[in-house]
């Protein structure tokens, strides 16, 4: 084994509060091998870890549909897309829809689905051109906790600017308790024969802190790869939002009428949406 490269990887830079959020925070879902396992997982009907599955999409397409565009279909966007599973319904009750997601295997598999009814674009949201004229901008899953808070503040106000007066925008984050048990949870491990972070038989360390000041969690992932025992350390850090800290970013790029969504059909406790409108 590659002894001194695994103690490297495990004991060498940790992470500390001024530095969670510098360099690549997150797993690289862009990178086509990780695209590809990340995509398997997507497609699955067995759990809900990276899609929900269809049913509860079907039901959470047609509120959106019904309570929020009054049965009127409009002009979408979805921010982290995935592989179009919402984009799909959509255009089936007559939305005009873009996506954007970060996953090369996923806007893959989408426009492979939706062929010409929609426009969908790989890329970094927090880079993206969202162009406009959109009634609903959406961004759903807690995907917004993966991002730094400036990151997070430049992603809302591109939202803003990308919706026209009166267009609604749902955010869906993760509870705060929810992202402070992950920071808080013991070390763990497994191993497998394939899975999300590497195709071959591999073992995995999994390290969770939780940084109070910032109310941040960070993971890291040190994976040891069979036959030749490589190591390759990732990491992925959570910001946790209390309603208060969430409202005041929303109004700051310029919404209104912010509120909790408690008949949105999430099926986990650990998820809440938010609605907000930009003033006609």
């Amino acid at each position: 084994m590659k002894y001194e490269s695994l103690m490297q990887a495990v004991f060498a830079d940790p992470p500390d509060s001024k530095t969670i959020w510098n360099g690549r925070y997150k797993i690289p879902w862009d990178d086509p091998d990780f695209s590809r396992r990340m995509l398997t997982e997507h497609l699955s009907q067995e759990h809900d870890l990276a899609s929900r599955n269809k049913k509860a999409i079907t039901e959470q397409v047609e509120w959106i549909h019904t309570i929020l565009s009054e049965n009127v279909p409009g002009k979408l966007l979805d921010l982290g897309c995935g592989p179009g599973f919402y984009i799909a319904e959509f255009i089936d009750r007559g939305y005009d829809c873009r996506g954007i997601d970060f996953s090369p295997l996923s806007v893959e598999y989408a426009k492979k689905t939706v062929g010409d009814g929609a426009k969908l674009t790989q890329g970094d949201i927090r880079h993206s051109d969202f162009e406009s004229g959109y009634d609903i901008v959406m961004m759903i899953y807690g995907e917004l906790n993966v991002f730094s808070p400036m990151d997070c503040a430049t992603v809302l106000r591109k939202a803003y600017n990308a919706l026209s007066p009166g267009g609604k925008l749902l955010v869906e984050v993760q509870a705060f308790d929810a992202v402070e048990r992950v920071g808080n949870a013991p070390v763990s491990w497994y191993k497998s024969e394939s899975g999300l972070f590497s195709d071959n038989p591999h073992l995995c360390l999994i390290e969770n802190m939780w940084f109070e000041g910032q109310h941040t969690a960070l993971q890291r992932f040190t994976v040891i790869e069979a036959p030749d025992n490589t190591v390759t350390s990732y990491r992925s850090t959570t910001k946790a939002w209390t309603e208060t800290e969430l409202k005041e970013m929303l109004s700051a790029a310029g919404f209104v009428n912010i509120a909790i969504r408690p008949d949105w059909p999430s099926y986990n406790n650990d998820l809440i949406l938010y609605t907000a409108f930009k003033p006609v």
